[in-house]
């Protein structure tokens, strides 16, 4: 068994804006959080169970903000969502039988089919329409760690301005997590990772210890941190910062050379709500006509061409095995390397949009998966955690003011 020298602590950010018509169906913004539960949430959480049924002792840190809790415990969003799943079953079932004559696209067909079928079974039967039940469970058990956000998502450098707004925001953020998650959280996403100094009375006011904020708002904090964004600071006003790792970052996020650009992942521009025959789709797109995307989607990426090839589910499986394996050296060396100028182990913090993970990146989900496995199984030099058990181990940190910032392009 390898030493541990330093920790890796993965943050994924679950929001969407509040979207909620009870007096028309005709609104098609719904469907954002109907694609982010089937693609995102409901593949994380099914990987949360498999990875605790098969006995890997893993962490990992979500923010669910207050416009997403909302949504996912109104009863006629769940309703909803419901219909939208036997919308999506009758259409797969429609298109086993239009593609019987193309095997390829047969069989993506039937797994769609499959898909859209077990996400139902998991929604109404297992989780009874609440997932924030879901998530609760695995923060109990304690592989997860849920933290909040500001009430509306506001963006902090400008709303401080009327301070009051900002306490508000904190204030309910604070208040709806309590409601939802029957305790008070540790930490806050800061939207768009936004920091202001004069948050920090108010983080303090509500409880919060710990904030996610931007690699530069750490680097260009004052006085300069002696180890970088390998370790948290700790504001005067007694609010502890962590800043995003940008190598890790990159590795994910970045759209020349990220792993979601892999040529055997799903294509997500390529959906049949553009591509078959109008009056055979009208029903299952837009209420007024306009063609959307239906989530059915059977070509890869390829390359930078109009002239996709067929998607692979088996492909798609090993590219996310070997890009997690090249994570899981990256890290590794990485955490060697910190190791030697840090005083505490270092922490890399890999924060991400969660809605990156399943819907824009569609393989993200299980590539998580085989990661925490193989960081369990192969007993390398790090280990997975969340910030507030890394404050727990280490609570002697570096005081500085971190920079103002938010991770909006040229740090605005």
């Amino acid at each position: 068994m390898s030493e541990t020298k330093g920790y890796v602590s993965f943050v994924l950010h679950a929001h969407l804006p509040f979207i909620h018509h009870p007096e028309s169906e005709d609104y098609l913004e719904e469907q954002w959080l109907f694609e982010a539960i089937s693609e995102t949430y409901i593949p994380l959480l099914t990987n949360f169970e498999m990875l605790v049924n098969e006995g890997v002792n893993f962490r990992i840190t979500m923010s669910l903000t207050p416009p997403l809790l909302c949504m996912l415990s109104n009863k006629l969003l769940q309703q909803r969502y419901i219909k939208y799943l036997k919308q999506h079953i009758e259409l797969s079932a429609k298109e086993i039988k239009r593609t019987r004559d193309n095997e390829q696209v047969n069989s993506l067909a039937k797994y769609y089919f499959e898909r859209y079928s077990k996400d139902l079974r998991v929604f109404r039967d297992k989780y009874h329409c609440n997932l924030i039940e879901g998530f609760k469970h695995f923060q109990d058990i304690g592989v997860l760690e849920i933290i909040t956000c500001g009430a509306t998502h506001g963006y902090f450098p400008i709303l401080y301005t009327t301070e009051q707004t900002v306490r508000a925001q904190i204030a309910v953020g604070v208040q709806t997590y309590e409601k939802y998650l029957g305790r008070r959280p540790k930490g806050i996403w800061l939207p768009e990772c936004g920091y202001v100094p004069e948050a920090d009375k108010y983080l303090k006011e509500f409880g919060i210890e710990y904030i996610i904020t931007e690699s530069h708002g750490i680097l260009y904090a004052n006085p300069a941190p002696l180890f970088g964004t390998f370790a948290p600071i700790v504001s005067p006003g007694g609010v502890v910062a962590f800043g995003r790792d940008l190598e890790s970052s990159r590795q994910v996020w970045s759209s020349i050379n990220g792993y979601p650009g892999d040529f055997n992942y799903r294509e997500f521009y390529r959906d049949i709500g553009y591509e078959t025959d109008y009056d055979y789709i009208k029903p299952y797109i837009a209420h007024n006509g306009v063609r959307v995307h239906t989530g059915i989607k059977y070509y890869r990426i390829t390359g930078k061409t109009e002239a996709k090839d067929y998607y692979n589910l088996h492909w798609a499986k090993d590219s996310a095995e070997r890009q997690a394996g090249h994570f899981f050296d990256s890290r590794t060396a990485q955490i060697n390397y910190a190791s030697n100028y840090t005083e505490n182990p270092p922490i890399i913090l890999c924060p991400y949009d969660a809605e990156l993970y399943g819907h824009w990146w569609y393989e993200g989900p299980y590539w998580l998966y085989i990661l925490f496995k193989k960081i369990y199984y192969n007993k390398s030099n790090f280990e997975l955690i969340t910030p507030s058990e890394y404050i727990s181990k280490y609570p002697i940190m570096q005081e500085c003011t971190p920079c103002r910032s938010s991770w909006g392009a040229n740090r605005l």
